[in-house]
């Protein structure tokens, strides 16, 4: 190599050195802006505990990732729980992109009651899935001392794999899961459906995130104000008892466990979608969403709500802890209460099952409007500023509908996916052995459109067809030649109500609605159970 050579060689080298070195400098990273002013900001201050995943670290730009996740969840397996906890893998499925939906089990031993709690539903909403992990250890490590002695807890980290990587509400083929706990459409509901038949809690959290900016800012020139939006099962025909005992049992001790850390409360509330709509509604009463379908179920259901949608990695320390407190709150409150739960739930059942063929069922329902004042912040100065608003109450239901309740519901042979998504959702499903003749009520048909399904926010932003919205009457009751093969579905079970909720045709969440049931002949109201001999498929 001569000397023109060399000198070529180390001014490429001295040029690769220098390019090299650029890359490896550290680039100062810029923090996206602030949604609202530091004055606002301030008012969320960082909790006086710091809680570890792999999301929450220094440094991170995202959350736990999917991988990670299910590292995680293999090294708490493979390290196993201290005195006595057993940790348990239960695999209830794959995503719509084919990620595990794996939920653990914490037990010291069979015959104890569940409590179940699930996280990520919807995927841009992660804070609830990290607090989770932060629960699943301290549970391992005997960080909530006693209360694996009473219950087990069933823990889904993350419901919604596919929508978390790609930071969507919405599942891989655009369902919002948490609209599907009904109609079971999707995977991901089918699985949650499935954790409920084994497990049959007592105790159901679903933990989420609420907007914080967005239309509140638009509407109300007003910041989010509340660590923690709360709610309770509150569909038509939640038994009375439940509502009681979610109140009494958990939501007051709840409240005072937030208030204890300095964090705020309040219902749960939303607002609609559409522009000028200036009302505020709690969680809605359709027995479609997770929280409502678990209550229907004889389960204390809670929905939890951190401030989170639209802020990013904003405060997500005291997120994640409002969460922690949330949840170690009620499982402390379920193993206080674990013999009592059990009794309410078979009790409740029983009082259910034992109203086929008596009395008037509620088959639609409504929020009541009335006038609130609600807290929000003032988005420069960070002050409270309350907003008198027109609200709906789901606490205090309207009766829009209802009918003579029946024994049962007649379906005809084809309706095998009809009877396939109730026997999913745990509602017994039987099969006439025989032709025999049932006295039974068709339904009348006075008017019909196509809509899309109605939510509290609007309609559901999601990607489900348009619904049959139908008007019906009752014929009166007459004979059906009811052939051998078709099915039955008796009332005088503890989850009649949502056997209603299902086959009453003229409900947003039907399955005549919603096109599972074809034809409105294919069902029929039975006002005398069948004489004929039943079988279970």
């Amino acid at each position: 190599m001569n000397a023109i050579d060399r000198w070529a060689w180390a001014r490429l080298w001295l040029l690769g050195a220098v390019l090299a070195g650029c890359a490896a400098a550290p680039v100062a990273r810029e923090e996206p802006p602030l949604p609202y002013s530091a004055a606002v900001a301030a008012r969320f201050a960082a909790p006086r505990v710091s809680h570890d995943t792999p999301g929450l670290r220094a440094g991170r730009e995202q959350f736990t990732t999917n991988e990670e996740l299910q590292a995680w969840q293999r090294e708490l397996l493979r390290r196993g729980g201290r005195d006595g906890t057993r940790i348990e893998g239960v695999d209830v499925g794959r995503s719509q992109r084919n990620e595990p939906l794996q939920a653990l089990r914490f037990t010291r031993g069979d015959g104890r009651p569940a409590v179940l709690l699930i996280g990520q539903q919807h995927g841009d909403e992660p804070a609830g899935a990290e607090a989770l992990m932060v629960v699943a250890e301290q549970l391992a490590g005997e960080r909530l001392p006693g209360v694996l002695d009473r219950i087990d807890v069933v823990l889904l980290v993350r419901a919604n794999p596919d929508g978390a990587a790609w930071g969507t509400r919405v599942a891989a083929d655009g369902h919002d899961i948490n609209r599907d706990h009904l109609l079971l459409r999707t995977p991901e509901a089918q699985a949650l459906a499935a954790l409920a038949r084994r497990f049959n809690p007592v105790v159901v959290v679903d933990v989420h995130e609420h907007t914080v900016v967005g239309r509140y800012l638009e509407k109300f020139n007003a910041v989010q104000r509340n660590d923690l939006l709360l709610q309770y099962a509150t569909t038509a025909n939640y038994p009375a008892a439940l509502r009681e005992a979610s109140e009494r049992w958990f939501m007051q001790p709840l409240q005072q466990a937030l208030a204890r850390e300095g964090l705020t409360h309040e219902w749960y509330y939303t607002n609609p979608t559409t522009p000028g709509d200036l009302r505020l509604n709690m969680g809605g009463m359709q027995p479609d969403t997770g929280r409502n379908v678990h209550g229907l179920k004889q389960a204390v259901s809670l929905l939890l709500e951190s401030r989170g949608v639209g802020i990013g990695r904003l405060h997500l320390q005291r997120r994640v802890h409002s969460h922690v407190v949330a949840v170690r709150s009620v499982l402390e409150s379920a193993a206080a209460n674990a013999p009592a739960l059990v009794e309410l739930q078979r009790s409740a059942g029983a009082e259910v099952g034992a109203r086929a063929c008596r009395g008037d069922v509620t088959v639609l329902a409504a929020a009541t409007p009335m006038q609130r004042n609600v807290l929000m912040l003032d988005p420069q100065t960070g002050a409270d500023k309350p907003v008198q608003v027109q609200w709906g109450s789901s606490l205090h239901p309207r009766v829009l509908r209802s009918r003579a309740r029946p024994c049962g519901y007649w379906m005809a042979v084809d309706q095998l996916d009809a009877a396939n998504k109730l026997r999913e959702l745990g509602v017994r499903v039987w099969r006439l052995s025989a032709d025999t003749q049932l006295q039974a009520e068709p339904w009348l048909e006075r008017s019909r459109s196509e809509s899309a399904r109605p939510d509290v926010r609007g309609t559901i932003a999601d990607a489900a067809p348009t619904m049959i919205a139908v008007q019906v009457d009752l014929a009166p009751t007459q004979p059906l030649d009811a052939p051998a093969g078709s099915w039955y579905v008796p009332l005088d079970q503890p989850l009649a109500h949502l056997v209603v909720a299902a086959l009453e045709p003229d409900t947003p969440n039907s399955y005549f609605a919603n096109r599972i049931v074809p034809a409105l002949e294919a069902v029929m109201r039975v006002r005398t159970p069948p004489a004929v001999a039943l079988s279970r498929p």
